[in-house]
C-alpha cells in the first residue's frame, strides 16, 4: 500500500500526530523526493521501537552523532516501504537479522522531529526535519548484539520503563514516552 494511503488511514494518537500527519501529506503534495536527502528540507525517515517477547525491554543504540542512547532507524534513501527501512537499519545498526513487525507492521507512531545542523563522515549538514514514522518491532533478547561503529558504540537491551533516562535527547523524552504508553494501552 502506498504511504499516502497509509498516512491517511492512520488513526493519529494525539493532537501532536494530527497535526504532523497532516503536514506529512501536504508535504506529498508539495514535494516529489521526501524519500530521499535530496531534500534538504524534509525527509522521510523509519525508525523501530524494538521490544522482546515479554515486551518488559526495549533494545536501543548509543548514536554516536546525537551523543545517546536511542531508537533505530535511518533514512528512507529512496525505499518507499517504510517498515523495511526501519526493519533495514535495526537489523544493521543491532547485528540481529530476525525481526517480527507488531501491530501488523502498521505505522506505530509519527512525528516530525528537528534535526540541527551537523557534520557526518566529514561533510556538514544543514538542519532539517525528519518525517518520521516508528514501527514497533519484536526480537529475541537472548542472542548476541553487534555494534556498527560508523553510526554506533553501544547495543543493549533496557528495561522498558528505564528507556527515558537512558537518553539523554530531553527533546526525544515525549516521543519515547508515546511508544511506552502505545505499548501499555494495547
Amino acid at each position: 500500500m502506498e504511504l499516502k494511503t497509509l498516512l491517511e488511514q492512520y488513526r493519529p494518537l494525539c493532537e501532536q500526530e494530527e497535526k504532523d500527519r497532516e503536514v506529512m501529506l501536504s508535504y506529498m503534495r508539495q514535494f516529489d523526493n521526501l524519500y530521499t536527502r535530496e531534500n534538504e528540507f524534509a525527509h522521510f525517515t523509519s525508525s523501530a521501537f524494538i521490544v522482546n517477547p515479554a515486551r518488559d525491554k526495549t533494545l536501543m543504540i548509543y548514536h554516536n552523532i546525537y551523543d545517546s542512547w536511542a531508537w533505530t532507524g535511518g533514512h528512507a534513501d529512496g525505499m518507499q516501504d517504510l517498515l523495511a527501512v526501519a526493519v533495514k537499519e535495526a537489523q544493521e545498526e543491532t547485528g540481529l537479522a530476525q525481526f517480527a513487525p507488531l501491530y501488523g507492521g502498521q505505522i506505530y507512531t509519527l512525528d516530525i522531529l528537528p534535526v540541527w545542523g551537523h557534520v557526518k563522515r566529514g561533510k556538514y549538514v544543514s538542519s532539517h526535519l525528519h518525517l518520521s514514522l516508528c514501527y514497533a518491532l519484536e526480537a529475541d533478547d537472548t542472542l548476541p548484539l553487534t555494534v556498527k561503529p560508523d553510526e554506533n558504540s553501544g547495543v543493549k537491551w533496557v528495561p522498558i520503563d528505564e528507556m527515558i533516562a537512558h537518553s539523554s535527547e530531553k527533546d526525544m523524552h515525549p516521543v519515547y514516552q508515546k511508544l511506552i504508553d502505545k505499548l501499555r494501552e494495547l
